[in-house]
């Protein structure tokens, strides 16, 4: 993949992935919306996502394929896309000390504590994608959860540190996901 990636910071937004959406036309391949605060995080098959205000990694990266930007994927292989981002997600942690595993297609967990969920959206045209939007909601932070949340954690928990600083973890993730 190119190198180059815009990071745009966000106060708040409805969801990352729906914002990107929006503006899926005016922002470059590789572009990131990322939110401190979601008011309408998404999940899979319909579920929230549910993270601290400023706490937390709440991303979308914009992918683009064909005509001048990433190399074609036919659309029976999107799951590399799914892979690929997971995997990053996977090295990022274990550049920061933590073991995850992933729960296929979407979830990464540390131990059995779900720490990252994972939200692709694919445009697909004739049989090749057109798009994919990637979201990514990462618990950086937080230490306190909804308690109807079965089983979360974050990067502090496991660190045994003083704040993460989410930027840097974005960037760090960004780099490993564009090599």
């Amino acid at each position: 993949m190119a190198k180059k990636h815009d990071i745009i910071w966000l106060d708040t937004v409805d969801s990352t992935n729906d914002e990107a959406r929006r503006r899926i036309s005016d922002l470059d391949n590789l572009s990131v919306l990322s939110a401190s605060e979601q008011t309408a995080g998404r999940g899979q098959r319909g579920n929230t996502w549910s993270a601290a205000a400023g706490k937390n990694l709440t991303f979308t990266v914009i992918l683009k394929y064909g005509h001048g930007a990433l190399p074609s994927v036919r659309a029976v292989d999107q799951f590399t896309i799914s892979e690929i981002t997971a995997l990053t997600v996977v090295e990022l942690l274990a550049a920061n000390g933590m073991e995850a595993k992933i729960k296929w297609p979407n979830d990464i967990y540390v131990g059995d504590r779900k720490i990252c969920g994972i939200l692709i959206e694919n445009s697909v045209h004739d049989s090749f994608l057109s798009s994919s939007i990637i979201g990514v909601g990462l618990n950086v932070n937080q230490t306190e959860f909804d308690p109807s949340l079965p089983n979360p954690t974050s990067m502090l928990l496991h660190k045994n540190a003083g704040s993460i600083d989410i930027h840097e973890i974005l960037k760090v993730y960004m780099d490993i996901f564009c090599r």
